[in-house]
C-alpha cells in the first residue's frame, strides 16, 4: 500500500522560497528513485527534478539553479526547496517513485500523491 503525501504549498509572492515535503510509506523508500512533477490545467504533467537512490539529481532547465531536491532516507521523506519563485512556477506539485537498479532509475514514475498547490503572484 504505497502512500505519498505532499505538503508545503500555498500562495507565495514572486521571489519567495517555499519548501515542499513528500512523506512516503508502504515501500522501501531508500531503494527507489524519487521525483517531483508539476501540472497546470490544460497541460501535461512535467518533470521538475528527480533524485536517485545514490543521491544523483537532475533538474528541468527552468528549475536548475533555483530548486534543490533532497531526501532523508531515515524519515522516508523527499523535499523540494524552491527559491526565487516566478508566476510560471504556479502549478500543482506531485511526488512520485520509480524502481531503481544498480543505483539508477530503471523504470517509470507511475504512482503519485494527491499533490500540493503552489500559486505565485
Amino acid at each position: 500500500d504505497v502512500q505519498l503525501v505532499e505538503s508545503g504549498g500555498g500562495s507565495v509572492q514572486a521571489g519567495g522560497s517555499p519548501k515542499l515535503t513528500c512523506v512516503a510509506s508502504g515501500y522501501t523508500f531508500s531503494a527507489h528513485c524519487m521525483g517531483w512533477f508539476r501540472q497546470v490545467t490544460g497541460k501535461d504533467r512535467e518533470t521538475v527534478a528527480y533524485i536517485r537512490a545514490d543521491g544523483y539529481d537532475m533538474y528541468t532547465a527552468s528549475a536548475k539553479g533555483r530548486f534543490t531536491i533532497s531526501r532523508d532516507n531515515s524519515k522516508n521523506t523527499l523535499f523540494l526547496q524552491m527559491n526565487s519563485l516566478k508566476p510560471e512556477d504556479s502549478a500543482t506539485y506531485y511526488c512520485s517513485r520509480a524502481p531503481a537498479r544498480n543505483g539508477e532509475c530503471s523504470g517509470m514514475f507511475e504512482e503519485w500523491g494527491q499533490g500540493t498547490q503552489v500559486t505565485v503572484s
